[in-house]
């Protein structure tokens, strides 16, 4: 039976589900999900996720929402990025890390400065998140000196959930040339098998609202 992942390509947290089940080689299909119309508000996609977000997974009657949690559902059904016995609880630091300290900056400051009318972007919440960010940046940067991989000598969730929101064009304060072991890293995954870009593997990018 084919996985289904509601999303949609400009989220960095549907980005993480969606190229976790792209490199596990599991069947599986986007469905679209229009944020920005406000699908994932509706009666409807509520009946499937009461959190009304995405990404969400749909594998039979199994539903799952969280982009950390369908990364564990993936790693159970296939034996894939969760670390080596001895790493796994390392695996899983940097992935709550990623959700608390990374990924959620990036995708707010993100959407402040790109997807919010110009007149309606805040300033000093944008700069506040900016200044936070440069120290997870730098954190990270400085935790990949001298290793291609967050843990461990391959890929694993840790490197899936922090990468979500760095492949993204729109500027939100990330400058890949800044920061010389995330972009030695960054390119390592991008040049593995099957990657693909968030808006080359999920549908929805900003080019369809112009």
């Amino acid at each position: 039976m084919t996985i289904k992942l509601h999303c949609f390509g400009e989220s960095g947290n549907s980005y993480k589900a969606a190229l976790a089940l792209e490199l596990s080689g599991l069947d599986w299909e986007p469905v679209f999900v229009d944020f920005f119309n406000g699908a994932s508000r509706t009666d409807a996609y509520r009946e499937l996720n009461t959190m009304g977000e995405a990404p969400l997974l749909i594998d039979g009657d199994l539903k799952l929402s969280q982009s950390g949690v369908i990364q564990q559902y993936i790693s159970d059904k296939t034996g894939k990025f969760a670390g080596a016995d001895d790493t796994r609880y390392e695996v899983l630091r940097w992935v709550l890390w990623d959700n608390h300290k990374l990924s959620s900056m990036c995708g707010m400051t993100r959407f402040l400065m790109n997807f919010l009318p110009e007149d309606k972007r805040p300033k000093d919440v944008i700069a506040f998140n900016q200044g936070r960010l440069q120290a997870a940046f730098a954190v990270l940067d400085t935790h990949l000196d001298g290793r291609d991989w967050i843990v461990g000598s391959g890929l694993t969730n840790a490197d899936l959930s922090c990468c979500g929101y760095l492949f993204y064009p729109e500027p939100y304060g990330f400058e890949r040339s800044d920061w010389a072991n995330i972009d030695r890293w960054m390119t390592n995954i991008e040049t593995l098998p099957g990657w693909k870009h968030p808006y080359d593997l999920m549908p929805g990018r900003p080019s369809d609202r112009a």
